[in-house]
């Protein structure tokens, strides 16, 4: 299939954005490590918790042991979930390591002396930089894989299953960290935890604003055209329904959509600009399952 030039640019547009986006979240993700976390020598989570207690152990920079074993990992979501998420998959891990590698060498110091600060600000920082890729539908790999191809096929939430899988990797600081003695090995698995927990209530936090969306009735005898504009400028679905106000006895048409709760800005926008003197009813809805939102999953 050919696409047309309009199409076709909108569609390159669409995707320069997303991996902007995913850049910039793979940033904050990079400078968490390198600026609060490896400073403080912080034991955290995913595969980069598992590079950082390499590093921690042996001196080996980050990025190597990160690279290495997200090469062996992404062939499972390649199989599973398909080239799209490969090509963003492949992305994230590549840039991540090289991020990781080149701020490692940039910040030699922690930004923030304070330990017990620095792992809420690198927890808080990382549930960010994940939630912005997932929110593209990118990865970071690791752990992330392993969320995304559950999530695929049961509605659990990314977080908690981050959560449950890093446990381990995080314990295994106390066995793998033999130079240090007991009370620093402790510490080090507290402040991870610490890191990991902050790390997943901020990605949830994230994602479920991003996917709550809203139930917008609008009342305008200028129907037609905002229903036009939103089918054509937001490429969102809107259903006209037969009316009668009560008080004036009079018939009128009444438009329903469903929108994310950041698009609703622009509905009324389309709104005002057509209508200023619409009536407008918002509602938060529970969930949202089809064409252009969620899928219902088992």
């Amino acid at each position: 299939m050919i696409l047309k030039p309009p199409v076709l640019f909108r569609t390159i547009i669409d995707n320069v954005r997303t991996y902007a986006v995913i850049t910039f979240g793979l940033m904050l993700m990079s400078v968490a490590w390198t600026a609060f976390l490896l400073p403080h020598r912080i034991a955290g989570s995913g595969v980069s918790g598992i590079g950082a207690i390499v590093f921690y152990a042996t001196g080996i920079p980050m990025g190597y042991t990160y690279l290495a074993i997200n090469v062996i990992l992404v062939i499972a979501g390649l199989r599973i979930l398909g080239t799209g998420f490969g090509v963003k998959t492949i992305y994230g891990i590549v840039l991540s390591a090289i991020m990781l590698t080149v701020f490692q060498s940039l910040i030699p110091t922690a930004v923030v002396q304070e330990k017990f600060m620095s792992a809420i600000i690198g927890g808080i920082l990382c549930g960010t930089g994940l939630a912005i890729v997932f929110s593209q539908g990118g990865s970071t790999g690791g752990t992330d894989i392993i969320a995304l191809i559950i999530i695929k096929y049961r509605n659990y939430s990314p977080g908690r299953i981050i959560l449950l899988c890093d446990v381990f990797i995080i314990s295994s600081s106390y066995v793998v960290l033999t130079h240090l003695d007991s009370a620093q090995r402790v510490e080090t698995m507290v402040y991870g935890f610490v890191t990991m927990a902050i790390q997943a209530y901020t990605l949830d936090a994230i994602l479920s604003g991003y996917r709550q969306s809203v139930q917008i009735f609008i009342f305008s005898k200028h129907y037609e055209a905002i229903a036009d504009q939103i089918t054509s400028r937001m490429r969102r679905g809107v259903t006209v329904i037969d009316g009668t106000g009560w008080y004036t006895k009079d018939s009128q048409k009444i438009i329903i959509t469903l929108v994310r709760k950041n698009e609703a800005s622009d509905v009324y926008r389309i709104i005002k600009s057509i209508d200023d003197k619409a009536f407008i009813t918002v509602a938060s809805v529970m969930g949202v399952y089809g064409k252009g939102f969620d899928v219902l999953k088992k």
